[in-house]
């Protein structure tokens, strides 16, 4: 996405996170935008221990990293931080060594904890209330 783009459609200190299916089916269409990152820090959070989620559920017991690899690019999911410019996170600077190392700490695969419709879900319990 240009910079441009991203500009007219985040003004400045609003960021959103793009799901990306990489098996294609979704065409080059995001599955979901996620919006409401309070800074990008957040977002660039939320991105990547999304996608560090997505090649842990693609990892097969006894898995070579290039089969982890393989099976990302094939069934797993992307997630494109969306109004933070060059200060984005990006998945292909980490995604190597995500597929090298299995996860040790379950933290590091938690993006549910950083993701803002969970803050949205408990506002309206509390409306309801």
């Amino acid at each position: 996405m240009s910079e441009e783009f991203e500009a007219q459609v985040f003004p400045e200190g609003e960021f959103a996170v793009q799901i990306m299916d990489m098996s294609g089916a979704n065409g080059d269409e995001p599955v979901e935008t996620v919006k409401g990152f309070l800074s990008i820090e957040h977002a660039n959070a939320f991105a990547r221990r999304y996608v560090r989620d997505s090649v842990e559920r693609c990892r097969a017991p006894g898995a070579d990293a290039k089969a982890v690899l393989d099976a990302w690019f094939a069934f797993g999911e992307d997630a494109e931080v969306l109004g933070a410019g060059d200060d984005a996170w990006v998945s292909r600077s980490e995604l190597k060594d995500f597929a090298d190392s299995p996860v040790r700490d379950a933290e590091e695969r938690n993006w549910r904890v950083l993701d803002p419709r969970h803050d949205e879900d408990e506002d309206d319990e509390e409306d309801e209330a």
